[in-house]
């Protein structure tokens, strides 16, 4: 016979009164199969959509990703052996498309001379000289132009009327053709319908007008091209390309230009070279610029320099205003401490963009408040050191509330006998913080402090949106007084002076080599700390 005790004990636990009642667990599954269902097919529809695309443009590498990918999802959720994998799989997919994509994609760009004048593939560039060198051809026809297109849409038909002869003919990219039999013209040659064709009113043909632009008819010594919604005339490129040879010659001069450098250029020894060029591989050459080129080392160093100075300044100024105010406001005394704490918080509440824009006002020399409140007029923006002193002072307003979290947190766990006891020793007050409150507490904010310091590092909003850089000395300058590394970047790659893609990439990739040199010296620094004081 079963003991009351073991009988009890392999019956099921029934819930307390009143205890909240677990969901059925048929909701639970419906929920599951629902949320896989729905992977699956967005799965699948996404790569139905992407596939063909691959395909028609020769992406095997895409092809061949998008395969794997797809695989590996119906893989992993149609199997009910890998609950794990479920959950970690869409982070993996996101991580390869936000992360690691976009790193690889930029170490590539590096190794190239992508920018202005070189943003294309040689046969994009090829094509675009040789259709933008078009002339109108000698006793070529002119042509009045109707647009029109098929009955149910698609690509345009260009119905060309010669004014001499009133013959009409249908022009599309493969060539000439007689037009439809039936054709009805106008008295001005405009043709006004056509058998299988819809003709387009000037609105829907503006409408299509770079299709238009791009829309070339082949014909004997060139092509057919429209000119404005009503003509079209005959014209041929100027630049003949010769493959073997691997050049282009002009027909009116005769010049040739040769293939070299990521450009044509004259062979006549002028140095003229063609407008459109293409990127290519350039190797390490971005990475050595920043080393050996005069141009180039001066500034950057220069930009490193203040780079490293404001992180440390920005940093160093707010955990030292920080933990000053925690102390104030830890003080036991102390009265109507929360009031304080959120005042002093407000700068971390109000958006920083918003805050450097103020505080950009207030730097202003004419009205400005601080040149009100010190009855002066000095150009805070405009002076290298002041425009420095002023990014520092609007970074520590707005770091010094994140310190101030952070170093109260602290003092506020840390156990009261251990100063009371430093004090029972006979350490004075400056002692007991210096050799027991501080090391304690730069345990807990190492790691704070090397985020800040990475943070301040790459602070493009600071110095963006306060100084944009400046000020510069001369009027061609490319690094300015306040530039750091991350807003020197920005300029070399969207400046004025032309976009130079490779070498901002180069640039980044050596800012991210520092970040990460510092933060792993910092981090081993604190690990070196934690073990001093354990």
């Amino acid at each position: 016979m079963t003991s009351p005790t073991l009988q009890d004990s392999r019956r099921p636990a029934l819930p307390a009164p009143g205890a909240p009642r677990r969901p059925p667990r048929r909701a639970g599954a419906l929920t599951a199969q629902l949320a896989r269902t729905a992977v699956l097919a967005a799965t699948a529809a996404l790569a139905l959509f992407a596939a063909p695309r691959l395909y028609g443009e020769g992406h095997w590498a895409g092809l061949g990703v998008l395969a794997a990918g797809t695989g590996a999802v119906f893989w992993t959720y149609l199997s009910p052996r890998r609950p794990a994998a479920k959950y970690l799989l869409p982070a993996t997919v996101l991580f390869l498309a936000f992360v690691v994509y976009p790193v690889l994609h930029i170490v590539a760009v590096a190794f190239t001379d992508y920018g202005d004048g070189h943003l294309l593939t040689k046969e994009e560039a090829v094509r675009s000289l040789v259709e933008n060198s078009v002339e109108p051809v000698p006793d070529g026809t002119s042509y009045t132009l109707t647009v029109a297109t098929g009955t149910s849409g698609g690509p345009l038909v260009l119905l060309l009327t010669d004014p001499a002869t009133g013959r009409t003919e249908a022009g599309t990219a493969r060539g000439l053709a007689p037009a439809p039999a039936g054709t009805v013209t106008a008295s001005d040659g405009r043709v006004t319908a056509a058998p299988g064709l819809r003709i387009l009113t000037p609105g829907q043909v503006n409408g299509r007008a770079r299709e238009l632009k791009e829309l070339r008819v082949p014909v004997d010594g060139g092509f057919v091209v429209g000119q404005g919604l009503s003509s079209a005339t005959t014209v041929r490129p100027a630049l003949v390309r010769d493959d073997r040879a691997d050049t282009l010659t002009d027909g009116r001069t005769g010049t040739v230009y040769r293939a070299a450098d990521g450009r044509f250029t004259a062979d006549d020894g002028s140095g003229r070279t063609l407008p459109t060029g293409w990127h290519r591989t350039v190797g390490f050459a971005n990475f050595t610029a920043v080393l050996t080129s005069p141009a180039v080392r001066g500034p950057f160093l220069g930009v490193l320099a203040w780079t490293f100075g404001f992180a440390a300044l920005s940093t160093g100024a707010s955990f030292a205003l920080g933990l000053g105010l925690a102390f104030t406001l830890n003080h036991p005394r102390l009265r109507g401490q929360r009031a304080y704490r959120s005042l002093l918080l407000l700068p971390y509440a109000m958006p920083a963009f918003i805050g450097i824009l103020i505080w950009q006002s207030m730097y202003n020399r004419d009205f400005g408040l601080l040149n009100q409140l010190l009855n002066t007029r000095i150009d805070w923006l405009g002076d290298a050191w002041s425009a420095r002193f002023a990014v520092v002072l609007t970074s520590l307003w707005l770091g010094f509330p994140n310190m101030l979290l952070i170093c109260t947190g602290v003092l506020q766990s840390m156990p009261a006998e251990l100063n009371e006891s430093a004090r029972i020793d006979g350490a004075g007050p400056w002692t007991a913080f210096r050799a027991v409150t501080l090391p304690l507490l730069l345990v807990a904010a190492s790691p704070v402090l090397i985020s800040s310091f990475a943070f301040n590092f790459n602070n493009f909003n600071a110095v963006q949106l306060l100084t944009g850089g400046g000020p510069f000395e001369g009027a061609g300058g490319t690094a300015g007084a306040t530039d750091i590394l991350i807003s020197y970047t920005y300029r070399v790659a969207f400046g004025g002076q032309g976009a130079q893609y490779g070498f901002a990439a180069a640039l980044s990739i050596f800012i991210f080599l520092l970040v990460g040199l510092i933060t792993l010296v910092g981090f081993r620094r604190t690990r070196a700390l934690e073990e001093l004081n354990a």
